[in-house]
């Protein structure tokens, strides 16, 4: 699939062409496992679709934010700070 026609699709569009390429993914590893097909190329093709989609909707979610980007406000440490504050909290559960 082309990025420029995946940067054209709406976010709800996007979204629906993400889940039916992990559906197709899916199946096309069960039925590698299952030994109906050896078709890796296509299962290689369709990792690369899903993450382009994924790209492209990180890319809308950035510009669609207050205009200052990533820059402004870093969400990967957000996201690795959210991360270890819940395996911490997992943790003290635990014992």
């Amino acid at each position: 699939m082309d990025v420029n026609k995946i940067r054209n699709l709406t976010d709800i569009e996007l979204a629906h062409q993400q889940r039916e390429l992990s559906d197709q993914l899916f199946k096309m590893k069960f039925q590698l496992k299952m030994g109906q097909t050896e078709s890796l190329k296509k299962i290689r093709e369709l990792k690369k679709d899903i993450a382009r989609v994924h790209t492209v909707l990180r890319q809308k979610e950035l510009a669609g934010g207050n205009g200052a980007g990533a820059s402004a406000s870093n969400p990967v440490k957000k996201t690795v700070t959210a991360k270890k504050a819940a395996s911490k909290k997992a943790a003290t559960e635990k014992k």
